[in-house]
């Protein structure tokens, strides 16, 4: 494993010229040179990629989804929740977002471009502002000796400034969330690290919700005579967005002194109508001789050559200071700022200089604007719009504490020799989707009713549970061109990040989804797929999600308009399966509680899909919502895998809640469902993908084992809790990664979602032939689950490098890709499932470098 980690960093870092390898940079992590071109270029999945055989198969969803995306988008003026002519084009330039969870995000590229946005709840913006940069002054004997932005950029713009920093010289380097650069100054004997930090901490509800970061730079001077270092920092009032001529904006200098430290920097007020804002940008003053330069700009205009500012600084390190804030601007008008702290740095030393940014936008409203919500990290800073100062002093006073906490959190993982490199790096940058996933954590109003309507006294929930008022609630996107929060589907993948990380957060998300089971909406809408007006919420169903930003989650859900929720098999199945693991991983005993009237509401309402009493519930066109593009008829080995291993639960969590009754009338289901699951789907070596005897209905499906792979992870799947042979579970994953993974694409490429036996995909459906990044984690949970540690590393391992070292889609990893040509939605929430395999790891037996430690699968 470890010569192919090499090796594909080598590729990555081929055109760097030097030797120096930074200031405290990690071994593992995903590592770039700035020059790095990316050799392929892939395109979006659109409209015109659909088949022919396809487009003739559902003509009638094509000419419905495109009247309602008319007028979703020239008549109402708003974004669709997914748009299929007008796809995100892929920008191979990003790095780890800066900011904590649910308050923000801004992300910067690995070239250190300010590029991606998402301040309004949900809503991205992807513009790079070109005079948000970091630049450095080399001052030696009184005299600046070098001045540089440390851009690789040549802009048409800012003409006064020293551009076009040699990429061959420099590296990135992220393991989130924290990230580096390494610039190594060209015939100045000067090494400058950048480290960046942001405060996403597990089993942290505090400093993980602030909107800041720390971008710490540290200096080695190799010379044998000192040297005055400074560096600037250049932001635009704004993110690029047309707002930023509006008019109204304007900057002011602050200082805040507190507990014997002071801070000092600009605040760049954004006065818009909706979701106003504050940036911060703030450096810590240091009172020794040694680190004595500080100076800021409060308004400059981005525009034009700049060169007044550069002269600034290179007259002699500094900024002139102004007292008082800038005029708000015209409309029309951009307004910018700069802030610059230098220090001395010894001959054959090193010193530091720390900047943070932070942004507070403290109360937010939603698209339809029909009510105020309140973030989470106002509970300790308050709602008034004035925090950015105290949350600057905090970032810049509290970092190191951070650093540690997260040091002390990955370091069991990346000293672990058993484990590749690309694992280590996939792992911890995977996760950047909690933070910047249009993610929001709010406090829960004091007027609100999360029940549903039903109270605990009558089965239901407490109108205010205690975890959502203390821990607040949660949401998350389905991906930023997939414009749903908690799309639950795929939030069962992509949860054991959360579970594991950040349990009250995945509990409080329960909760929230648990009280939208048991609420009804019949307002009567369209349904593109069917063509059929059914209510957007029927009672005792999982909602698909939570709501559109563009317009008001939690309020009105199941923004997803494609098929009738009422219909589906598996978002029921997936609410159950969870409740269980989730209690296995909490212990959280007063949740089980709470849940088990729910979960056996959910599961009388499937009851009605077992249609023939064989205790196996069946399909009827589109099975399931997660596959909702690959019919299925009949009872299929996904949807009826997830059905039994959801009875099994069900029998654990009666006999949890002394429920006799109600454990005998699983166990007699599980006992018959498992029985008709084999007889229908068992075809010797691998379970069918539907039990319809069609042409196609024997294809391979890569995710077959789902339910197996749930009760592994909740400590089931053995004994009296067991759904399905163990023997049976093993033959089918061999035949999986004999053929989905290793049959496909030379086995470089992860598992496609259908194969056919004779070793070719699946075509009979866009997403039959697509490799899902966020399942092939999931498959390889369950195979490192039943022993098979190489192959699960093997078919994980194929993911990672299409897509972080291929394709050039780090920090956006998305849905699907196929084998050539296209990939399908950009920065998706379903590739967080690589926690399940951290699951696997840790709750399976001991391990010896590598080596497949003893399991169900190596033992037979």
């Amino acid at each position: 494993m470890e010569s192919g980690d090499n090796s594909s960093t080598a590729e990555l870092m081929s055109r760097y010229l030097s030797s120096e390898l930074g200031y405290g940079v990690p071994k593992d992590g995903w590592r770039i040179c700035l020059a790095h071109e990316f050799k392929e270029k892939r395109k979006p999945f659109q409209a015109k990629d659909v088949s022919l055989s396809n487009i003739v198969e559902h003509i009638g969803l094509g000419v419905r989804y495109l009247k309602w995306w008319y007028k979703k988008t020239q008549i109402e003026k708003k974004a669709p929740f997914i748009d299929m002519f007008r796809a995100i084009p892929l920008r191979q330039i990003y790095g780890a977002p800066l900011g904590g969870i649910g308050g923000g995000t801004i992300t910067r590229g690995w070239r250190g471009e300010f590029c991606r946005w998402q301040l309004n709840p949900g809503m991205y913006h992807y513009k790079t502002v070109i005079a948000n940069q970091f630049t450095v002054c080399l001052r030696r004997g009184g005299q600046t000796v070098y001045q540089q932005v440390l851009s690789v950029e040549r802009p048409p713009t800012l003409q006064g400034w020293n551009w076009g920093y040699c990429g061959e010289y420099a590296f990135y380097h992220a393991l989130y969330p924290r990230a580096w650069t390494v610039y190594p100054l060209p015939g100045q004997n000067v090494t400058l690290t950048c480290r960046q930090v942001s405060p996403v901490i597990p089993h942290d509800y505090q400093d993980s919700s602030l909107p800041v970061a720390v971008f710490v730079w540290d200096i080695e001077n190799k010379n044998d005579y000192p040297l005055e270092v400074s560096i600037m920092l250049t932001m635009v009032n704004g993110s690029g967005h047309k707002d930023d001529k509006s008019g109204g904006h304007w900057n002011e200098p602050f200082h805040l002194e507190k507990e014997g430290e002071s801070v000092s920097g600009v605040l760049l007020h954004h006065c818009t109508t909706v979701n106003p804002y504050t940036l911060c940008m703030a450096a810590r003053e240091q009172v020794d001789v040694i680190n004595s330069q500080y100076g800021f700009t409060t308004a400059f205009s981005p525009k034009g050559t700049c060169g007044a500012l550069w002269s600034d600084l290179i007259t002699d390190g500094r900024l002139d200071s102004p007292t008082g804030s800038n005029p708000p601007t015209q409309k029309g008008e951009k307004v910018a700022a700069a802030l610059a702290v230098g220090c001395s740095v010894p001959a054959q030393g090193h010193n530091d200089l720390e900047f943070s940014l932070a942004w507070d936008m403290p109360n937010i409203t939603f698209g339809s604007r029909e009510r105020e919500h309140v973030r989470r990290y106002t509970r300790f800073f308050g709602t008034k719009a004035d925090a950015a100062p105290s949350l600057s002093h905090y970032a810049l006073t509290h970092y190191r504490l951070w650093e540690r906490s997260i040091e002390e959190w990955q370091r069991p993982i990346l000293q672990d020799s058993s484990l590749p490199s690309w694992y280590k790096s996939a792992l911890f940058n995977e996760l950047y989707f909690v933070v910047d996933g249009g993610t929001v954590w709010t406090e829960l109003p004091e007027d609100s009713d999360v029940s549903g309507g039903l109270r605990s006294e009558d089965g239901g929930l407490p109108a205010q549970p205690a975890i959502i008022k203390e821990y607040g609630r949660f949401a998350y996107l389905e991906g930023q061109e997939y414009r749903m929060y908690n799309t639950y589907d795929v939030h069962f993948y992509a949860s054991f990040a959360l579970i594991m990380l950040w349990p009250k957060l995945a509990l409080s998300l329960q909760y929230d989804i648990a009280g939208s089971v048991v609420s009804c909406d019949p307002t009567e809408r369209l349904h593109l797929m069917s063509g059929r007006n059914s209510p957007v919420k029927v009672k005792n169903v999982v909602p698909h999600d939570i709501g559109d930003p563009d317009d008001e989650p939690w309020q009105r859900v199941n923004a997803y308009l494609i098929h009738d929720t009422a219909d589906w098999k598996d978002l029921n199945l997936k609410f159950v399966l969870q409740v269980y693991r989730d209690f296995h991983l909490t212990q959280d005993t007063q949740y089980l509680q709470d849940m088990w009237p729910i979960c056996q509401a959910v599961m009388e309402s499937e009851m009605k899909f077992d249609t023939d009493g064989d205790g196996l519930i069946e399909n009827s066109g589109y099975a399931d919502q997660t596959y909702d593009g690959w019919t299925a008829t009949g009872p299929s080995a996904y949807c009826g895998g997830l059905w039994l291993a959801s009875v099994c639960v069900m029998c654990k969590m009666a006999r949890l809640v002394n429920n006799e009754a109600a454990f005998q009338r699983f166990r007699d289901i599980l006992d018959r469902g498992s029985a008709a699951f084999d007889k229908l789907l068992w075809n010797g070596q691998y379970y069918n993908y539907d039990s319809s005897g069609q042409d196609l209905s024997n294809s391979v499906m890569s995710d077959q084992c789902a339910g197996q792979w749930f009760l592994r992870a909740s400590g089931l799947g053995d004994g009296q809790f067991q759904a399905f042979p163990k023997e049976k579970i093993c033959s089918a994953l061999k035949s999986v990664f004999d053929l989905n993974v290793m049959s496909f694409a030379g086995g470089q490429m992860g598992a496609v979602n259908g194969m056919r036996p004779e070793g070719v995909p699946d075509h009979s459906s866009v997403q039959s032939d697509e490799v899902w990044i966020g399942v092939v984690y999931g498959l390889a949970a369950i195979m490192i689950h039943e022993g098979m540690l190489e192959e699960g590393l093997r078919t994980a391992e194929g993911c990672y490098r299409t897509v972080w070292e291929r394709l050039g889609m780090a920090f956006q990893t998305p849905e699907a890709y196929c084998e050539k040509g296209i990939y399908r939605s950009l920065a998706y929430m379903r590739p967080l499932s690589i926690w399940a395999m951290q699951l696997a790891l840790d709750t399976s037996p001991p391990r010896d470098q590598g080596e497949s430690g003893p399991g169900p699968c190596s033992e037979a």
